[in-house]
């Protein structure tokens, strides 16, 4: 007996929708190895994603025309997005603070590759981009997402959000957040090595001989490491509750 596999034109109209919404913060997420992974693995990511909210998708209305079609992909887009920059700025506050700490203790000149961006980048930064991803995943971010997205499929059907001031506005304060958060982590570290720049300053001009400069890189990547070993207990309080935040401000635009 054959079987009718025949689909309403609504339910590929909202398939297509709500995908352009997944991909669009898919190719945004700075998961580790993501970006520079193959094309296929990322796209059924996207569709895993996009069948797993299948009991959630609203009838979406079927458009005039192909005009109208591709407004609609292109804001469902700009929907994902916008979560994905979100969550990127989020993903970028321990990188944020390794960074400032890098410049100052020296690690900048001990250099390894990038997983996300197969470049060379600072130790600490690919420390901080694994530490992020790690994170991310341990205090279940990832599932406080999909939540999001769940709940944006009744509060804006595909078709209907459009991107307005108050997005663009709460996108900016994450930003803002992100870098507020990478300096107050930071800030310990930087202080300490700031200071002994200072001592190291003083004993050269009392004893000019010495070749200090030679003892400054081993003296301060030793006292920063040992420093972010000490305040490392702050870190995964300090970036919950920047998560917490970011998590509110996609709930209240989304």
């Amino acid at each position: 007996m054959p079987v009718d596999l025949t689909l309403p034109y609504s339910t590929l109209f909202a398939f297509m929708l709500v995908f352009a919404r997944v991909a669009g913060a898919v190719t945004f997420l700075p998961i580790p190895g993501i970006q520079s992974g193959p094309e296929a693995p990322r796209i059924i990511l996207a569709l895993a994603i996009t069948v797993g909210l299948a009991p959630v998708w609203p009838e979406a209305r079927i458009p005039d025309g192909i005009g109208t079609l591709a407004v609609w992909i292109a804001a469902e887009a700009a929907f994902g997005i916008t979560a994905g920059v979100a969550v990127s700025f989020l993903l970028e506050t321990l990188g944020i603070a390794f960074q400032l700490i890098g410049l100052q203790a020296g690690y900048s000149y001990a250099s390894t590759i990038d997983p996300i961006n197969n470049a060379d980048s600072s130790v600490l930064i690919v420390m901080a981009q694994l530490m992020s991803g790690l994170l991310f995943f341990a205090f279940g971010l990832d599932r406080e997402i999909l939540r999001i997205f769940a709940a944006s499929l009744s509060a804006h059907p595909p078709g209907t959000w459009t991107a307005g001031p108050e997005a663009l506005a709460v996108i900016t304060n994450i930003g803002t957040g992100m870098f507020a958060t990478g300096v107050r982590l930071a800030l310990p570290v930087v202080v300490l090595l700031l200071l002994i720049d200072c001592a190291i300053a003083l004993l050269g001009r009392m004893h000019q001989q010495l070749q200090l400069i030679t003892l400054a890189f081993p003296v301060k990547m030793a006292t920063s490491f040992i420093m972010l070993a000490a305040v490392a207990a702050v870190f995964a309080p300090v970036w919950r509750g920047a998560a917490e935040r970011t998590l509110a401000a996609l709930g209240r635009i989304l």
